[in-house]
């Protein structure tokens, strides 16, 4: 198991909590709260050695949208697909509950 902390800047606020997915086999659950300043992920994966896959699916996510959130990612074994994924559903859960 390795525990994984991300920063990016951000510059659009949210303003509701949103929780997307489960722990389960080849998934992941993403909890993100509203905060001020840039973006922190707390990720824990039970896949040790992919810092740089997690570090360049970010970048992918915070060049498309930059909110201001904590994230809260537990993982267990999803691919990048999943991954990108999941984090679409909660920017698509935010707008729905804006």
């Amino acid at each position: 198991m390795e525990k994984l902390h991300f920063t990016f800047k951000a510059t659009q606020p949210i303003t509701h909590p949103v929780h997307i997915g489960v722990v389960a086999s080849g998934d992941l659950e993403v909890i993100m709260r509203p905060t001020t300043g840039d973006s922190e992920l707390d990720i824990v994966t039970g896949s040790d050695g992919f810092h740089d896959v997690w570090q360049h699916v970010l970048e992918r996510f915070f060049d498309r949208y930059p909110i201001q959130a904590k994230f809260e990612i537990n993982d267990f074994g999803a691919t990048p697909g999943v991954v990108n994924l999941r984090l679409t559903q909660a920017m698509e859960a935010l707008k729905d509950a804006q």
